[in-house]
């Protein structure tokens, strides 16, 4: 059992929904808060896997250093400070791969103190993606940028830190759809194949390349495709095409239905991309709040980033954003109106 997340905007820790967590031993709320227990003096995470003591002795904390001051002191079971620790060596870490990307794995775990393997599966649970993932994410963020910045292709793949063209290919391939140089030229020589189609939520503007579905939008048209990409060469849809627009429109129109199968191609940051990661993992008929998924990314404080990242998805509903809402349960915002949003939610809702 999975709880959602809760941060600690302000006031104390909300009872229920903290010792619900403990109940169920809730692994992904580690490092959120702390229960201290009343009898024995000690505080643990909500993980731990002692014995549950009732609950009038429990009391709870949002800080390990909150708990320590109330006179507790840690569980030598779970070891709660411990998460803290981990949160710190990952943020060095980072810090490290975005001044030394070409720092080796057993070098970068050896600096911020933990074993190989250890640090491997911590690095992946606090960031969604392996050191190395995350480095050649950083090294395709520069050359991109590199790029928008008009420098030569060449020169951008070699400053960005690749070996040569036929390494940022290779890393690039099923990830961007476009090639540098017409990423650099705002899809100069790329296809674009497209359709506007009416659904019972409006107008819904499908765009594809060979790749995958690289715009899903409403009350959009061609020529708010042709500003995303100017230079690429926009075609009506042919067979192929209408077979993917056939399954776009059966996720939208049923959207409690699964959209992993439909392809995409999209690009973001890191962080971008680890926010849709998680948005997708959000089932059918339930919402998180910014807050929490900022916090499932690892990045608990960058709430607005996380909605930044959440309004930068390009492919409306596959990607479902519209499952993101204010920590209040209000709706928020959403790109193509409330009213769309709400239908998607209670559309889901109702197929639960």
């Amino acid at each position: 059992m999975k709880l959602e997340t809760i941060l600690p905007d302000t006031g104390p820790v909300d009872k229920d929904w903290a010792f619900a967590a403990f109940d169920a031993r809730d692994r992904s709320l580690d490092g959120q808060f702390v229960g201290a227990v009343k009898t024995t003096g000690i505080y643990c995470k909500p993980s731990c896997p002692a014995r549950r003591p009732k609950r009038e002795n429990v009391e709870f904390f949002w800080t390990c250093g909150e708990a320590r001051a109330a006179g507790y002191r840690a569980c030598m079971r779970c070891l709660p400070d411990d998460v803290g620790r981990d949160a710190v060596a990952v943020a060095s870490a980072l810090d490290i791969l975005g001044r030394e990307e070409s720092v080796s794995l057993e070098a970068l775990a050896e600096r911020v103190g933990y074993a190989l393997h250890h640090f491997h599966r911590l690095f992946k649970r606090h960031i969604g993606v392996t050191p190395a993932a995350y480095v050649r994410q950083l090294r395709s963020q520069r050359a991109v940028k590199a790029l928008d910045d008009n420098v030569r292709v060449t020169d951008a793949i070699y400053d960005a830190g690749y070996s040569g063209p036929s390494r940022f290919y290779a890393e690039q391939k099923g990830r961007l759809g476009m090639a540098p140089s017409i990423w650099k030229n705002g899809g100069a020589g790329a296809l674009i194949h497209w359709a506007v189609v009416p659904t019972s939520l409006g107008d819904m503007l499908v765009a594809a390349t060979e790749k995958g579905v690289c715009r899903l939008s409403f009350a959009e048209g061609e020529a708010e495709l042709q500003d995303r990409f100017p230079k690429a060469q926009l075609r009506r849809g042919d067979a192929e095409f209408d077979t993917l627009l056939a399954q776009v429109i059966a996720a939208v129109e049923q959207p409690a239905r699964s959209a992993s199968h439909i392809p995409l191609d999209i690009q973001g940051t890191a962080f971008q991309e680890a926010v849709w990661r998680e948005l997708q993992r959000i089932p059918a008929g339930e919402t998180r709040s910014y807050a929490q998924i900022a916090a499932a990314v690892g990045k608990p404080k960058a709430t607005r980033a996380a909605g930044s990242a959440n309004g930068a998805n390009n492919v409306a509903v596959l990607i479902p954003c519209h499952r993101v809402v204010r920590s209040d349960g209000s709706l928020g915002g959403y790109a193509y109106g409330l009213k769309i949003k709400r239908q998607l939610l209670e559309r889901e809702a109702s197929a639960n």
